[in-house]
């Protein structure tokens, strides 16, 4: 069974006591000056309302039912239709646009939030408005003025839809093979040939017009990335007035049968002589949709968080309700002829696994979109510096270990089920096959930690570690510094855990230098070591919080009491991750690399 209620407790502690100290701060600029704390909260329980009434229904029978093509359309399944309007009329497209297009102004602390139980209640639905929300990122920053006159309103309202086309059937994460074109026109428009997969969004019934940002290559441009060009193409021609014009050049030529987001529209895209308009400089189209990527790995990482929360509740549901033995201290509820299987040690680590899974990676998600906020409206050059630094080293982190970490937990989930969920009728195997492909679309999870070891930590001589390792740093001695004898164990494990991460940084450096394949090999576990120190230090941050909140006793204490054990598992269970990680890695890639290729 799908069993969902928002976590808004929680959302409320990482919103607004997590941070309160934190080195990012613009929720107190002016961009955000009209808002307050209750309406945030608003906000958020009415995009719960949202979530739980309107698309959590429509999950389980979207994946059953799937989209169809017909005559060239796709159809999205039965419901979509309606709860995109009502999803639209209530604001929520354009929640964190920016109010000069008709947009609400809001954080992305607060946007991510809502994306969280969007995606927790139907992945496949958030899909669409997430996909339009990273197009116009990308037109507001490099499209002409015309092109975002014409197009930005329209898209951010949510009355047209927006996409990315990069794949090809013969390059994927390699866009320097890309062989699509574009030839320019007399009125400077460009003609756009050439065919594109793995389209997510790429047609559907939703909106009256889809917005395609497609990378191709001009007649003279030169090899490689380096000759790639960003181009906004529209399915539909729009007339003078903004109304739908003439259908351009833009055809569906198949939808995918894949193994999850089967209400998501995964499309094949043809594009033949299709009209289109240059957006940012000519060769330099890959730059301007990174901005649309890097917006998206976030957000993709947030998927991945909405699966484990959902995972987490559903598994929790049944381990309540399922009889199955007797606990291993006597029984527990001698009126049953069983006890619940919620009472069974390796039941409660599977659960408490995907929990801590959950309320980490909400604050470390947090944490980072406080640095987007920050990087966008921090009221100092140096402090949007510092948050554009930090941005650029977490983007990877978020992606990669936030859905690695969804993956295990719908798995997890499933095998709490036992039998049950493995077979369709509870609707929790769905969780495995949704939260498989996050961990592959919008780079893979291999390719965010070659990123991050490759480029973000040799970037401008180590900057980008520095507000993290910082942060860390400053913690750990203010937690040592206070000599809080509850959290001293907690202290010295994060102290550990973030040694062996700046050794391993170091060595990982290093090695590199002389030899690639140190870097490749060692990539995976040392964005899992990155991502679990970044965990460690928001655990230890809310244990500090809630010690204090349990000694006011200030009638949230079973929160607060929850808060700290949930701490004190992480760091118990899962942190002592990272040191297996500083093992391995420094193993170094010798048997990584030694056997011979005609040997596999």
């Amino acid at each position: 069974m799908q069993v969902y209620n928002a976590p808004l407790r929680d959302m409320r502690f990482v919103l607004h006591e997590l941070f309160a100290d934190d080195q990012f701060d613009a929720g107190n600029s002016a961009a955000f000056a009209e808002f307050t704390p209750d309406l945030y909260d608003a906000v958020l329980e009415e995009a719960a309302r949202m979530s739980q009434e309107v698309l959590l229904p429509l999950n389980a029978s979207g994946d059953l039912e799937g989209c169809t093509l017909e005559n060239g359309v796709v159809r999205t399944p039965s419901g979509f239709r309606e709860a995109y309007r009502l999803f639209r009329e209530g604001g929520w497209a354009a929640l964190a646009s920016d109010p000069q297009w008709g947009g609400q102004g809001l954080p992305e602390t607060v946007n991510k939030l809502v994306e969280e139980m969007t995606c927790s209640t139907n992945l496949s639905f958030g899909l669409y408005p997430g996909l339009t929300h990273g197009a116009t990122t990308a037109l507001e920053s490099h499209g002409s003025e015309d092109l975002k006159q014409a197009y930005m309103p329209k898209m951010v309202s949510g009355e047209w839809a927006g996409t990315m086309c990069l794949t090809e059937s013969h390059c994927g994460t390699d866009l320097g093979l890309l062989r699509t074109r574009a030839d320019p026109q007399e009125d400077g428009s460009y003609r756009i040939t050439g065919s594109k997969i793995f389209i997510s969004a790429g047609d559907h019934d939703l909106t009256d017009n889809v917005i395609h940002l497609v990378l191709a290559r001009l007649a003279d441009a030169p090899k490689g990335v380096k000759g790639i060009s960003l181009f906004l193409v529209p399915k539909f021609l729009p007339n003078d007035d903004g109304s739908v014009g003439p259908r351009n050049g833009v055809q569906v030529s198949g939808i995918e049968h894949k193994m999850g987001l089967k209400a998501s529209a995964t499309c094949q895209m043809s594009f033949d002589d299709a009209k289109g308009w240059i957006v940012g400089e000519p060769n330099k189209g890959l730059s301007a949709m990174f901005t649309m990527m890097n917006t998206e790995r976030v957000s993709v990482g947030i998927q991945g968080l909405g699966v484990n929360e959902i995972a987490y509740q559903s598994a929790v549901a049944y381990a309540r309700e399922r009889l199955q033995g007797r606990a291993l201290t006597g029984p527990k509820r001698p009126d049953l002829p069983a006890d619940p299987i919620i009472v069974h040690p390796d039941v409660r680590r599977m659960l408490m696994t995907m929990r801590v899974y959950a309320e980490g990676c909400r604050a470390v998600g947090q944490w980072a979109s406080r640095a987007l906020d920050t990087q966008k409206h921090g009221e100092t050059p140096e402090l949007r510096a510092r948050a554009t630094d930090f941005v650029a080293l977490m983007t990877p982190v978020v992606k990669a270990l936030f859905t690695d970490l969804a993956s295990e937990a719908a798995n997890i989930c499933v095998q709490t089920y036992g039998g049950h969920g493995y077979i369709r009728e509870h609707g929790v195997e769905q969780f495995v096959r949704d939260a498989r492909i996050t961990q592959i679309y919008e780079g893979t999870n291999g390719v965010q930690a070659l990123d991050l070891v490759g480029r973000k930590l040799a970037a401008n001589m180590g900057r980008n570690m520095r507000p993290f390792f910082h942060a860390v740093s400053n913690l750990c001695e203010d937690m040592a510094g206070e000599g809080d004898k509850a959290l001293a164990a907690q202290t010295a494990a994060l102290q550990q855990a973030f040694g062996a991460l700046q050794l391993t940084t170091a060595t990982v450096a290093r090695r590199a230098m002389k030899d690639g394949n140190e870097a490749g090999a060692a990539a995976t576990d040392y964005l899992r070591m990155l991502g679990l120190v970044a965990m460690g230090y928001t655990f230890l941050k809310a244990a500090r919080i809630a010690t204090a909140k349990v000694a006011e006793d200030d009638g949230e204490v079973d929160f607060y009491r929850a808060k700290l054990i949930t701490a004190s598992f992480f760091f118990d269970r899962i942190l002592p991750q990272a040191t297996a990680g500083f093992l391995a890695i420094k193993s170094g890639a010798g048997s990584t690399m030694a056997l011979a290729e005609d040997a596999f």
